[in-house]
């Protein structure tokens, strides 16, 4: 009689988030064929079945955490729509830190594309020209990536992160603005959700002035 098991079959999506499980527990520099291969339980062999290499291994782990980023609501104005998205990359992305590294550099797959078609058409709909629909769309991603990458760098996440990176701001006067920021912050309460926020409005208010349509 054949053994049976509970285990699903392997496919290609099955491959794909047990890499993601890897790179997030480990890193990107970790996932291997092999170490994918545990991951499932399996030879390493069976998974070229589904993937042709590791280069396609890492295209497809990209492509599926940008699948995971929200699309913009249907019928939102062109600047609910680059919030919503914007702050969908930024939780997404920071679920996924590794991702940061890869996502500009790799081919771009079905996801990808899906994503950034469905940003353009939400800004064409609202009457942007082609040209100033990608520059609002790059400058958005710009400002998304680079605050990622400082939460990740300066590990300031929430307003407890705030007040202990300002403790560690030597006082006596030796860098004074620095720790007149830090006091105001302090005393303000200040939140870096609230500030990714701010700072996207600001964004926002220069596509506003320069791109947007009357």
């Amino acid at each position: 009689m054949p053994r049976t098991t509970d285990r699903p079959p392997l496919d290609r999506t099955r491959v794909l988030a047990a890499a993601v499980a890897v790179a997030d527990d480990a890193g990107v520099a970790a996932v291997s064929m092999r170490k994918v291969a545990e991951r499932l339980g399996v030879e390493a062999m069976s998974l070229y079945h589904h993937v042709p290499n590791k280069e396609a291994v890492l295209d497809g782990i990209v492509d599926a955490v940008v699948g995971e980023i929200s699309e913009p609501p249907p019928g939102a104005g062109w600047r609910e729509a680059l919030q919503h998205v914007a702050a969908s990359a930024r939780e997404v992305l920071s679920r996924h830190s590794w991702a940061l590294a890869l996502i500009e550099s790799r081919e771009a797959g079905p996801a990808g594309l899906r994503h950034r078609d469905r940003m353009l058409g939400a800004l064409l709909t609202c009457g942007f020209t082609p040209v100033d629909a990608v520059g609002a769309v790059s400058v958005v991603d710009s400002y998304v990536y680079g605050f990622v990458l400082q939460e990740q760098q300066l590990r300031v996440r929430t307003a407890d992160d705030v007040a202990q990176a300002a403790g560690a701001v030597p006082d006596g006067g030796t860098y004074p603005h620095l720790q007149q920021v830090a006091e105001a912050y302090v005393a303000a309460g200040r939140d870096p959700h609230d500030e990714f926020a701010r700072g996207l409005d600001l964004v926002l208010d220069g596509v506003e002035r320069r791109l947007a349509p009357p």
